[in-house]
């Protein structure tokens, strides 16, 4: 089988390797979409992600579907939860499973994502995606969940008000869960016209002056956390989504001090995919739209160099292609 694997900053190759083994408790999965997310721009630009740094070659990847090969679900498509958690801390006991510290997770450290043609993935983290659902938007279930569990944590009220600052694919999704969840007003504010644009098309309006009773920061820079506070009301709540460059943060601690702000840290998600499965079957949110561009594995180097360069929305590559 055929695996793109990251080298070091900007270096991905494509390799010829021996189909993975399969064992209990396993199936065999062929890939066939793979999204390209912010997290996996930090590996190739940087060569790691927060204090996670590259030691081997890796299989980036953690947005991905496919089919099952062999066994008695053969053929069953599936999109893959990419975090393979302990089940046995007391995070994972108490239902904080996205918290485990043991938690392996898909394209990062020691454990291969899906950019390749397969991989072999615990059986019951594969879910069965309806008929409906395309290859891709199977792949595009995972930032909706990241999307789910950073409004599960915004403890918007019926009628509230949000805004959203950053309106990549996880931005545009949470203008459409806010839509969804009876937010009153929806502002949001986005740098780049094609990205303003999709933001406006889904119900957004874009100003940087509306006070809002939740801002949800999905662009992982410090001007964008400074906005984000900006457009907080007093004793709002603000919801950090994006990852940093360089593992840090900072914002202005008097703003957010005398607004009596409240600040939630996003860390991927719960157990949400069941949410988002039913969410884009019953056509309440809409994922297919926000794929801009497709790339056969062998292009990896031009899908990544498109990501980093902000073009389209989502771009997914397609290891069957």
């Amino acid at each position: 089988m055929r695996a793109s694997r990251l080298h070091g900053v900007a270096d991905i190759r494509l390799n010829q390797e021996p189909s993975p083994e399969v064992g209990p408790g396993m199936s065999l999965v062929r890939v066939t979409a793979v999204g390209l997310c912010g997290s996996d721009l930090h590996w190739y630009a940087e060569g790691g992600i927060g204090d996670a740094t590259i030691t081997r070659p890796l299989v980036v990847g953690h947005e991905f579907a496919g089919v099952i090969e062999g066994g008695p679900a053969h053929g069953r498509r599936v999109a893959v939860d990419p975090a393979i958690p302990c089940e046995k801390c007391a995070n994972c006991r108490s239902g904080y499973r996205n918290l485990c510290p043991y938690v392996r997770f898909a394209g990062h450290d020691q454990l291969d994502g899906g950019l390749q043609e397969l991989i072999s993935w615990p059986t019951e983290l594969l879910h069965a995606l309806p008929d409906g659902l395309s290859d891709s938007d199977g792949a595009m279930l995972e930032p909706l969940g990241v999307a789910l569990h950073a409004f599960d944590l915004s403890h918007l009220h019926l009628g509230g008000t949000v805004a959203v600052v950053g309106c990549g694919p996880i931005g545009l999704l949470l203008i459409q869960l806010a839509r969804l969840a009876g937010a009153s007003t929806i502002t949001a504010v986005e740098p780049l016209p094609h990205r303003a644009e999709a933001a406006r098309r889904f119900g957004a309006v874009l100003t940087e002056t509306t006070e809002a009773d939740v801002v949800f920061e999905v662009a992982g820079n410090d001007t964008a956390v400074d906005t984000a506070l900006e457009l907080a009301r007093p004793g709002g709540r603000v919801v950090l989504v994006g990852i940093p460059d360089g593992d840090h943060t900072s914002f202005r601690a008097s703003l957010a001090r005398r607004k009596g702000l409240t600040l939630a840290l996003v860390r991927r998600m719960n157990d949400v995919y069941p949410r988002a499965i039913r969410l884009v079957e019953e056509g309440r949110v809409n994922v297919s739209s926000l794929v801009s561009a497709r790339y056969p594995l062998a292009e990896a180097p031009k899908a990544f160099a498109a990501a980093i360069r902000r073009q389209g929305l989502k771009i997914v590559i397609e290891p069957q292609r």
